[in-house]
This record gives structure tokens, C-alpha cells and sequence, in this order.
């Protein structure tokens, strides 16, 4: 029996002895007490040198067939006509809202953002979100300890998204940084988290950010259908004018031809009503077309509902002080604890290593 115990010991190594560990590490309470309050010290720096940041949530609901109902209306329109626009539910969305959180992270939408307004409570002169980037975001000392001071407060306008310089390529990220977007797959709602180091900033921004984001996808979604307008337009415009012209054109011979019964007169005649009513058939043909591109502009028009819009914040969002606290306290001890279990040959047993 005893055999086997030596044998058992043998195979796990010393067995734990809870009490030596408690008194290695009583023996090191004054050790406790210095690392304690060094790390508190020290997180009180932390916590405190960190700016305060204030965060202003948006949500949205995407809505689906938002323009049906003027699409309704323009297909009438152009039944009237004679023309079918098709099934609104026809074709596909080409950008899915899934992908939001992306398109905010492309350069012409990091970009977009610069020319914004912004303004601090109290403020009198508002300047735009590139200069508050720039020269009123606040880091941590140890992050400027080496950086120069900030240059003159100067409006800086001349932002190529195609090349971008260093510094813009920073204030992008840095503007990208504090705007999160996210989407419920469940629910299908848009979370929009703007952080800023001013609460009015913060809501302001995220309202912005906000309106933003609708242009852009409106913009990018409709750019064909756009397209296709304009030249849907410019055809109705040129179809109108032939058609004006040739109707202008039938009224002058009929009036100097009133009373000519010739048969050359009677087949001019003709072939200017024939090519009056073909002109005429084009303009209402392109009339249709035109119906037809703004439904479709329309249709492809994204519509959000405001679930719940910018406020501005009351309490700041960080830093989390008691967080930053509770983990250099925890470092701190854990730190000390193995340092003392080392120094009194307690570290091995306790990790069952012989």
C-alpha cells in the first residue's frame, strides 16, 4: 500500500501543499502593497490620460419596394401610351444592404466626409470634420510625447480621393475609425455608432453620417438608372423639336395650298401628315420611355425609416476607468504572486512540475 502512494507521487510529482503557498505568499504582503499601489497609481494615469469619448447611435430600417406605389403610378402613365414597364420585382438589387458597413469603409465615402460641419456647444465658427480630425483630436500623452505642435488652424479643401496624401490617408482612417456600421441579420436593422470627443459633435456627425449614407446609396444605386433618364430625356427633347417642326412645317403648306386641287399638291399633302404622325408617334413613343426611366429611378431609390435618431449624448462612453483599474490591479498581483511562489519554491509544486 505504501508502494503504491510512493508510486502515485512519483507519477504526479509533489503534491500540493496549500498552506506553504499561503504563507509564501503572506510573507510577501508588504511586496502586495507596493505593487498595489504602484499599479493604481499608475492606472489612475492611464484612465486619465486617455481623452473622454462620447458615442451617439443611429438605427434604421431599410424598407423594401418603398417607391412601388409611384411605380404604380407611372406604369399607368405609360399603359396609357401603350407601354409596359415590366414587373417592379424584376432584376436583382445590386448592392445588398449586407454590404453597407463595407461601402462606408471605401475612400469616396471616408472622403465624402471631410467637407462636413461641425461644432462644439459654445462654439461660434463651425469648421468642417477633416479639421477637427486634424487639430482638435486629442490622443494620449504618450502618443504625442514626440509629435510637434499643432500648425495654424487652416482650412484644408483640396482632397484628391484618387491620390490621397499621408496626412489624408490618416485623418480617413481615423475618421472611419470612430463611425461603425453594423447590421441585425435577424432583424435586418442598421446600427450606425459614431464616437466623438464632444457629445454635440458626436450627434451632429452621426446625423450627418446618417443623411451621407443615404446619398451615397442613393447615388450609387440609382447611377444607371439615372443614366438611362438623361438619355431617355435627351430623346423625348429631340423627338418633340422633329415633331414641332414638321408640324409647323404641314400648317405652312396648308395655308399657302388652300385652294390647289392639284394632284402633286393633294400627294405633298400626304406625305406631310404621314410624316407628321410618324414624328408625332416617336415623341409619344419617347414620352413613355422617359415614364418608364423614372419609375425606374424610382424603384431602384433606397428608402430608410429612423428608428431612432441622434441625440446628443449625457455621459461619456470612455475611457472605462474601473475596467482599466481592475486589470493593471489584477496584473499587478498576479505579477507579484509568482514572484513570491518562485522566490519560496512554491511555483513548481503548485504547477505540478517535480
Amino acid at each position: 500500500m505504501e508502494e503504491n502512494k510512493k508510486e502515485t507521487v512519483r507519477r504526479t510529482g509533489a503534491p500540493i501543499d496549500f498552506g506553504a503557498t499561503w504563507a509564501a505568499i503572506k510573507k510577501y504582503k508588504k511586496l502586495y502593497y507596493k505593487t498595489l499601489g504602484f499599479a493604481f497609481v499608475i492606472a489612475l494615469i492611464i484612465g486619465f490620460s486617455i481623452p473622454k469619448t462620447y458615442n451617439c447611435q443611429i438605427l434604421l430600417a431599410p424598407e423594401t419596394g418603398g417607391g412601388s406605389s409611384s411605380l404604380g403610378t407611372l406604369a399607368s402613365l405609360a399603359s396609357s401610351f401603350g407601354v409596359s414597364l415590366g414587373s417592379s420585382s424584376q432584376g436583382g438589387d445590386a448592392i445588398k444592404p449586407s454590404i453597407y458597413p463595407d461601402l462606408m469603409k471605401s475612400v469616396d465615402f471616408k472622403t465624402s466626409l471631410f467637407p462636413i460641419k461641425v461644432k462644439k456647444k459654445g462654439d461660434e465658427k463651425a469648421i468642417s470634420y477633416y479639421n477637427y480630425l486634424k487639430y482638435e483630436w486629442r490622443e494620449p500623452w504618450w502618443k504625442d510625447m514626440f509629435g510637434l505642435l499643432s500648425p495654424e488652424l487652416k482650412e484644408d479643401t483640396l482632397v484628391n480621393a484618387f491620390e490621397l496624401t499621408s496626412e489624408q490617408s490618416r485623418i480617413a482612417s481615423l475618421a472611419i475609425k470612430n463611425i461603425e456600421c453594423t447590421i441585425d441579420k435577424k432583424t435586418g436593422l442598421i446600427t450606425i455608432d459614431v464616437t466623438a470627443q464632444d457629445p454635440n459633435i458626436a450627434a451632429l456627425l452621426a446625423d450627418s453620417v446618417k443623411n451621407r449614407l443615404q446619398d451615397f446609396l442613393t447615388a450609387y444605386r440609382t447611377k444607371k438608372a439615372r443614366h438611362d433618364l438623361d438619355f431617355a430625356l435627351k430623346l423625348n427633347k429631340q423627338a418633340k423639336k422633329d415633331y414641332e417642326r414638321i408640324r409647323q412645317v404641314y400648317y405652312e403648306y396648308m395655308d399657302a395650298n388652300q385652294d390647289v386641287s392639284l394632284l402633286s399638291a393633294t400627294q405633298r399633302q400626304n406625305d406631310l401628315e404621314n410624316e407628321m404622325q410618324l414624328q408625332y408617334n416617336n415623341f409619344t413613343a419617347t414620352s413613355a420611355q422617359v415614364l418608364a426611366a423614372k419609375a425606374k429611378v424610382q424603384e431602384t431609390t433606397p428608402s430608410f425609416t429612423t428608428v431612432q435618431s441622434a441625440t446628443v449624448p449625457l455621459k461619456p462612453s470612455g475611457p472605462r476607468r474601473l475596467v482599466i483599474l481592475a486589470v493593471c490591479l489584477f496584473l499587478a498581483a498576479l505579477g507579484t504572486t509568482i514572484y513570491a511562489l518562485a522566490k519560496e519554491h512554491q511555483l513548481k509544486p503548485l504547477l505540478g512540475l517535480s
